[in-house]
């Protein structure tokens, strides 16, 4: 078992050199990614980081930030990783193919590096990071790329004993844990992830795994190109070589049809652009348009029909944490 390696914040006063900093150790320690804090002048961060088996783990405290794994960040992913977050203390909100995942203390989730993802943090985050490689978990979980952002509580059930024993566990391995021991833990740490999914009720474990393949295609087709404003369903079917009625098809068991999946993801995309700071300078409208919208008027009263207030009521609103 590899030596536990620790790096912090601490001490650095310059800005710029810590987040630099920060930022290079988040990308060695786990994929690429990069870190937006909420407050970069008192920003602070600390991680400690190890081995066990071919997996990976890592306990992080960070201050609020928003962390992006981008399709740029994608392109320079060398190895197919899964990483289990689980919500050690604080609130975090993940996103991946248009899903999201509240988690609170105890709760985790699944992501996958090499499709775009993030990770919400509106205050004091600690976090457990598993990082789990492709081949390893596909031999205990089948489709684990349909699984990702669904949240999984901490609080009872399989999930609730994976949860509990993940956290022993962190303990133990901090303490010392010998090969052997660390050897039995991997295995018993994937069958319990196994598990917990196998009974999760979103996890479409009655959709085969061809269909669940086709579906996260088109999801990422539609993240890819949701700034797009003549994207639709017939363009997401050529793009993705299938007949726009497979393609509704593949939609008929979701809340919503495809033309509604798009506008939520949109407006999804542009309330987040409405409560960043950094974006305070730029019009409602230009940022509408950012994300396929051509008309002002209904995207006033889309928006309005999705979040109770019109777009600069969301933006004159102080956001809490989620």
């Amino acid at each position: 078992m590899g030596q536990l390696e620790s790096f912090s914040t601490a001490g650095m006063e310059d800005p710029r050199r810590k987040l630099s900093f920060w930022n290079d150790i988040a990308c060695n320690s786990f994929t690429p990614i990069v870190s937006d804090p909420a407050d970069v002048r008192t920003f602070a961060g600390s991680l400690v980081r190890g081995r066990i088996g071919d997996m990976t783990v890592a306990e992080v405290f960070s201050e609020a930030q928003l962390v992006r794994h981008s399709r740029l960040h994608v392109a320079r992913t060398r190895a197919a990783m899964f990483f289990l977050h689980l919500q050690v203390d604080g609130r975090s909100l993940n996103r991946q193919d248009g899903r999201e995942a509240a988690l609170t203390a105890g709760d985790f989730t699944l992501c996958d590096s090499t499709r775009p993802y993030e990770m919400q943090f509106d205050g004091p985050n600690h976090m457990f990071v598993l990082g789990i490689p492709d081949a390893a978990l596909r031999r205990h979980l089948a489709s684990p790329e349909c699984l990702v952002a669904i949240r999984m509580p901490g609080s009872s059930g399989l999930s609730g004993l994976l949860s509990d024993f993940l956290r022993h566990f962190w303990r133990e391995y901090q303490s010392g844990l010998d090969d052997a021991a660390a050897s039995r833990v991997t295995s018993t740490i994937l069958d319990l992830i196994s598990s917990a999914y196998s009974v999760a009720p979103q996890a479409r474990a009655d959709r085969s795994s061809l269909a669940a393949a086709h579906l996260v295609r088109i999801l990422n087709y539609i993240e890819a190109h949701l700034t797009d404003p003549e994207l639709t369903p017939t363009q997401i079917a050529d793009a993705c070589r299938m007949t726009t009625r497979y393609l509704h098809h593949l939609f008929s068991d979701e809340l919503e049809t495809v033309s509604r999946y798009i506008q939520r993801r949109r407006l999804e995309a542009c309330a987040r652009a409405l409560a960043c700071p950094a974006q305070r300078g730029r019009t409602v409208t230009s940022i509408a348009f950012d994300y396929g919208f051509n008309s002002p008027t209904h995207f006033g009263r889309v928006f309005r029909s999705r979040f109770g207030v019109t777009p600069r009521e969301y933006r004159r609103t102080p956001r809490q944490a989620a």
